[in-house]
């Protein structure tokens, strides 16, 4: 078994629960090759993304959530939870490092509905894969909780549109007055056919204590748009869910939507659990 050395107490009777990569492998999936090449990495980024969800439960009702790596098992992988970039993608980092990879964390600043990435703080986590033998890194990311987000890892080059799984994708160079580019992830709405931002970010690595800082702001602070509502994700191979408050939105692969608000508690229940793949904790109101 594949572990790494790091446990923390989960809240689950006190038990101590190592990272485990193994375990990992088998919650979301993944039958392929374990060498740190770009098949295994495509194939673990697209298979974590359509096997975990997002959700911001743990925000609404008060607390950041742990990223400590055995908390993360327990929740995500032992458990029938998702999480936010923060989560989601340390997960993520720690089966690549594992695996063998490279692997920097970045942080952006969300751009969708910013009239500048300047008026924006860093709230956003990525990662930066070096995979052997390719001549540029690599853009991962499993937990921007949009129906746009990426499947697939794109590499760091400009000039290039990338299609995966069905998203179409491209990284543009914003002018900036810093001293290192500033990239912005793009993508393709088929709805109106033009091309919008994500985010925004510079390669310059972050530590694991910065996430600690910006996970607690964005897991607390009251002006935060993940402390005030559940808003739960989804992607499988045909369609992208949502559930934003009461909004109940299903997105299709041939870009048709279905929209209805929701007025039972019970229903919204059954849905995180059938359709989400999460169970709500106890004493939790999703609707309000």
């Amino acid at each position: 078994m594949a572990d790494i050395e790091q446990t923390a107490r989960n809240g689950q009777g006190g038990r101590s629960v190592p990272y485990d990569l193994d375990a990992y492998l088998d919650r979301i999936g993944w039958k392929g090759g374990r060498r740190a090449d770009l098949a295994t990495l495509r194939g673990v980024h697209l298979a974590h993304a359509l096997s975990l969800p997002f959700e911001n439960l743990d925000p609404v009702q008060g607390a950041a959530p742990s990223l400590a790596p055995a908390d993360l098992m327990a929740k995500m992988v032992h458990g029938r939870r998702g999480g936010y970039c923060y989560e989601h993608n340390t997960l993520l980092r720690l089966a690549l490092e594992a695996l063998g990879f490279r692997v920097s964390p970045l942080a952006g600043r969300v751009v969708v509905g910013a009239e500048t990435p300047e008026s924006r703080p860093r709230t956003h986590a990525m990662l930066r894969v070096e995979v052997a033998g390719e001549p540029q890194p690599w853009l991962a990311d499993v937990g921007f909780g949009a129906v746009g987000a990426l499947l697939l890892p794109v590499p760091l080059v400009t000039g290039t549109e990338f299609e995966g799984a069905g998203r179409r994708h491209r990284l543009v160079r914003l002018p900036h007055e810093g001293p290192l580019e500033l990239w912005e992830l793009q993508a393709y709405a088929a709805d109106s056919g033009g091309w919008s931002g994500q985010y925004a970010f510079t390669q310059e690595p972050f530590a694991p204590a910065d996430f600690e800082v910006f996970n607690w702001f964005v897991g607390t602070h009251p002006r935060s748009p993940f402390t005030r509502r559940p808003y739960l994700q989804r992607t499988t191979a045909d369609r992208h869910l949502s559930l934003d408050g009461a909004r109940f939105t299903e997105t299709f692969a041939d870009g048709t939507v279905a929209e209805r608000t929701l007025t039972d508690e019970s229903e919204a229940r059954r849905l995180a659990v059938e359709e989400f793949g999460i169970d709500v904790p106890e004493g939790l109101t999703l609707l309000g």
